[in-house]
């Protein structure tokens, strides 16, 4: 054993020392040669270069039943508020309908005012939600910087003893990811949440020219309807104002290395990937929800990661192992992560980067 503990030491510093121990090692045949060639040739480049062994993260985030501690639970409770009405927020999204059949009957009949005053009665509440979608993104990034503010400080060495001894919040961050990720998919699907607010802005401006008191702008005026027509005209707009409102955060915190926050990012993605590919951790979960949940937040915080780290996630220097989180989807039931490994392909920022590597490419084909 001491001889396992002296070489595993001179690994990281003493190449010279190690051929000594090589030799005494050898004369003694205490240590197989096989076992010794696996030893330093693993490591043999990194000692020369002085680099140090980085290892993934091992231990186990209880995404199902955290509980915040008396030092979490101030930010904590600031972001629950939040984060119930996220619920809310989904179930209306998802049972939007629209308005297509009044519109298309309006503009079919331009000149029958009874259907122009139906579309507009029914155009102006779903614009009201809609009004509610988008300030909701602004409350989820004030959410977002409490969450990096608490995650990102000094009470802690680095983001791995964050997330493990602070999983309340490690809980939340992810949460909102797993939010994100479901809002832009249900607005991917729902082309009538453009048309409605598209309609709605035609209606207005025309209402206006003909001098006519238009009802629904007081709930939307025009300078907050171009905030809300560009949100929506993103494909993927809660994640764009999360990736925002990150950037913005690295941006107001100079005094904070970017890597701080860089750094919790591609922490979680670990967890995650780590969760799901250990048997002993993924049996922990009581349910195939957690599974998916877990899924969906390491994609999250990988797409996160690519727009606000300078070079991206698919960079060789990034400290995402985008192969090993890609084989991680790989192995799912394939109609389970079709969306997700969507997600990878299209709403990235660096993926099809001359410097992303031919084989995680090829992965995502």
């Amino acid at each position: 054993m001491e001889f396992y503990l002296q070489l595993c030491f001179c690994l990281h510093h003493d190449f010279q020392a190690l051929l000594k121990i090589h030799c005494r090692v050898h004369s003694t045949q205490a240590l197989s040669l096989s076992l010794l060639r696996y030893l330093v040739m693993g490591n043999l480049l990194k000692v020369l270069t002085c680099t140090d062994l980085e290892q993934e993260p091992n231990f186990f985030l209880d995404f199902e039943n955290a509980q915040p501690t008396e030092a979490e639970r101030e930010t904590w409770e600031e972001v629950d508020v939040v984060l119930q009405d996220a619920r809310a927020i989904l179930d209306e999204l998802q049972a939007y309908k629209g308005a297509g059949q009044e519109i298309r009957e309006a503009i079919q009949n331009p000149n029958d005012e009874a259907l122009q005053d139906q579309a507009w009665a029914a155009v102006v509440p779903l614009v009201g939600k809609l009004k509610k979608f988008y300030e909701f993104s602004q409350r989820l990034e004030a959410a977002l910087h409490s969450l990096l503010r608490a995650l990102t400080n000094e009470t802690y060495s680095d983001s791995m003893q964050h997330l493990e001894r602070e999983q309340a919040l490690a809980k939340q961050f992810a949460e909102i990811l797993h939010f994100t990720l479901r809002f832009d998919e249900l607005k991917m699907i729902n082309p009538a949440i453009q048309n409605d607010f598209s309609y709605y802005r035609r209606t207005l401006n025309r209402m206006r020219i003909n001098n006519v008191p238009a009802e629904g702008e007081n709930e939307v005026n025009n300078e907050l309807a171009n905030r809300i027509s560009l949100f929506y005209a993103d494909a993927t707009p809660m994640l764009k104002a999360l990736s925002d409102g990150t950037t913005k955060f690295v941006s107001e915190n100079k005094n904070l290395p970017i890597e701080n926050t860089t750094d919790v990012l591609s922490t979680m993605a670990s967890v995650c990937k780590v969760m799901l590919e250990t048997p002993e951790y993924r049996s922990r979960f009581s349910s195939e929800a957690t599974v998916s949940f877990c899924l969906r937040v390491m994609v999250g915080v990988i797409i996160l990661y690519d727009y606000v780290h300078p070079v991206g996630a698919f960079a060789k220097s990034s400290k995402i192992d985008m192969k090993g989180c890609i084989k991680v989807l790989r192995d799912q039931p394939p109609n389970s992560v079709e969306g997700l490994l969507n997600a990878l392909r299209y709403t990235t920022k660096h993926l099809n980067d001359e410097s992303t590597a031919k084989t995680i490419k090829s992965m995502l084909q």
